[in-house]
């Protein structure tokens, strides 16, 4: 038997060292089980709340914009959550997350959060989501009805949760964006006046604008050959009239006497 081998014979088996379990590791799901939306008019409304927040804070590093991603207020407890439909932080880092959960997130909580109605949304649900959001400091809370065309809102006032009473034409504190509500749907209209566009409407602006460019260009390179056009039938008057003095004053014709 080689040496080696009767060396680890007499060692014994080896020491395990077992890792003491904590009570208070507990794991926070990434999903509920639920679909995002219930049908595509509430996807895309979802969608275009959700996108338009990302593009308006873009150049903002601190702050994190997201869709349908549950939020875990309570540390140590993986029961407590909800997941809307949008949801914006100040003050916390952009990132992938499979979960928001608060109190690794420097216990900041969500300040501003968006719910897109669908059919199968009832008033009991909506009445406890309302009372979740009041309870975990949401500051402001808003929900859009498309099938109805309803929109609500309500802000953080004295530190309750207090519904907006006149919200056609409300400028959101936090975010800077305005909601104008018509007999056809919601109008968003971030601080600079620019809309909340679907990806469609965004891709038909883009193409627009870009014939629009392509046609002033194609003014530009016509006005401009035609400038050219005139400077060479200029020169060219210019240089025939200098040939024909030349030719009077080799006949001793003098230009001021015609």
């Amino acid at each position: 038997m080689p040496a080696s081998i009767q060396a680890l014979e007499r060692q014994g088996p080896p020491e395990i060292h077992y890792i003491p379990y904590r009570k208070d590791e507990i794991t926070y799901p990434e999903s509920d089980g639920r679909p995002m939306a219930d049908n595509t008019k509430q996807f895309n409304w979802i969608v275009k709340i959700k996108e338009g927040l990302e593009v308006m804070f873009a150049d903002r590093p601190d702050v994190f914009v997201a869709g349908d991603l549950l939020w875990y207020p309570v540390k140590g407890d993986n029961k407590k959550r909800a997941a809307p439909d949008a949801m914006v932080v100040f003050g916390r880092p952009k990132g992938h997350r499979g979960a928001y959960i608060q109190y690794k997130e420097e216990d900041i909580a969500p300040q501003v959060v968006f719910e897109v109605l669908s059919p199968g949304n009832t008033k009991a649900e909506m009445k406890k989501k309302l009372g979740f959001y009041r309870q975990y400091g949401v500051e402001e809370y808003y929900i859009y009805d498309p099938d109805n065309i309803t929109f609500e809102g309500w802000l953080r006032t004295s530190g309750k949760l207090l519904k907006i009473k006149k919200i056609q034409g409300w400028t959101s504190p936090r975010l800077g964006i305005r909601f104008e509500l018509t007999d056809e749907e919601l109008f968003i209209y971030r601080p600079d006046g620019q809309k909340f566009l679907s990806f469609v409407e965004t891709e038909e602006k883009a193409v627009k604008a870009q014939k629009q460019a392509e046609k002033e260009r194609i003014q530009r390179e016509q006005a401009q050959k035609q400038a050219e056009k005139a400077e060479a039938l200029a020169n060219q008057e210019k240089k025939r009239a200098e040939m024909l003095a030349e030719k009077l004053i080799k006949l001793g014709i003098s230009l001021d006497d015609l």
